[in-house]
């Protein structure tokens, strides 16, 4: 099998996992960047974009693309017609080298973020992604383009992967950082249900699908969801600012268009509204996540001193608290009977 990307995140942790199945599957990587030696892979530097890709596709059954050539500092402006093209002739190339089953990594973003949406959102929903956020709209063109092309190649399985925010410890993704910065400024009331991801888990369910006889789209995401203002407790991060929603967009596009943060103005509605998917068709099949979205949370956003980290923490907390305040009532207490006993002993005038 080949893993666009392999230099990646995923793609790397992939390899990892496909290198311990010894003997049992040859893992070809293929990026644009110099490649290590210790991903476990038969290696194949190439730009999907220029090469021949027919060529680093030889011999391969099964092909998982998890490459990008998306920029977030550009909001993917420039890159939606570069990940385009790349798809498009990677899934040329998957025809003509009778490639038996293609991976493709979208986004649960495709989704959009909308006070309708229910929770949680199944396969079957519409693709709404909001306007103005071109990451999420060029993830659903990709999957449309994907469709095509399966309608003409029916023999070729085709899976969708749609990952909500996924982190982990030293390594947050971009989404996650826009996400975080976009909830210095809150937007009225909004107290959106938010979910996180860990990388292994994603890389797992990556697996699943390379390996497993799935077809189609599926969600993937931790269980349940944790509401946005616990998430900022877990951290110790609160809104700066809290202001009407039109003021929320206003200030998103004035910090981007000047650089001031990291946040395109097309996200402030995933920090609004719900997109919390359900990862019921995953689990069917054999996956299970193995992290919850508090523990991906804490483990990939430096909290601030006064964070609650965990219950167990909090509870950790409590109880280093209350045996300060014993020991002070204890220390009080003893110093009254102190000076008790030296006012009984002293002589009356």
């Amino acid at each position: 099998m080949a893993i666009t990307g392999v230099a990646g995140s995923i793609g790397s942790r992939l390899a990892a996992r496909l290198a311990a199945r010894t003997g049992e599957v040859r893992v070809v990587g293929v990026d644009p960047q110099p490649l290590q030696s210790q991903l476990d892979a038969e290696l194949r530097q190439g730009d999907l974009r220029t090469d021949d890709v027919a060529a680093m596709l030889r011999g391969v059954d099964v092909v998982a693309h998890l490459g990008s050539a998306f920029d977030p500092r550009r909001d993917g402006l420039d890159s939606a017609s570069l990940d385009i093209e790349m798809v498009r002739r990677l899934l040329a190339a998957a025809s003509a080298a009778n490639v038996s089953g293609v991976v493709l990594m979208s986004s649960a973003m495709v989704y959009g973020a909308w006070p309708t949406n229910p929770v949680p959102l199944g396969e079957d929903a519409l693709l709404r992604p909001n306007p103005g956020f071109s990451f999420a709209a060029h993830k659903a063109e990709l999957e449309r383009l994907a469709a095509r092309w399966h309608g003409e190649n029916p023999r070729v399985r085709l899976v969708v992967l749609r990952p909500v925010t996924a982190v982990a410890a030293g390594e947050s993704s971009w989404a996650a950082r826009i996400l975080r910065a976009a909830v210095s400024v809150a937007a009225g009331d909004d107290n959106p249900p938010v979910q996180f991801l860990h990388l292994d888990d994603l890389a797992a369910a990556v697996e699943s699908a390379v390996l497993g006889d799935l077809t189609g789209a599926y969600n993937v995401a931790p269980d349940g969801y944790v509401a946005a203002a616990r998430m900022r407790r877990l951290s110790g991060t609160v809104p700066w600012l809290r202001v009407p929603p039109q003021v929320a967009s206003w200030l998103a596009r004035f910090r981007w268009r000047w650089r001031l943060a990291p946040t395109p103005p097309g996200v402030v509605p995933y920090t609004r509204f719900p997109w919390v998917v359900s990862n019921e068709r995953l689990r069917a099949v054999g996956w299970a996540p193995r992290h919850s979205n508090e523990e991906c949370y804490v483990d990939s956003h430096p909290a601030k001193p006064w964070a609650i980290r965990t219950s167990a923490v909090l509870q950790r907390r409590s109880l280093a608290v209350l045996v300060a305040v014993l020991a002070v009532g204890v220390g009080i207490a003893i110093g009254a009977m102190a000076r008790a006993r030296r006012g009984a002993r002293s002589p009356a005038p």
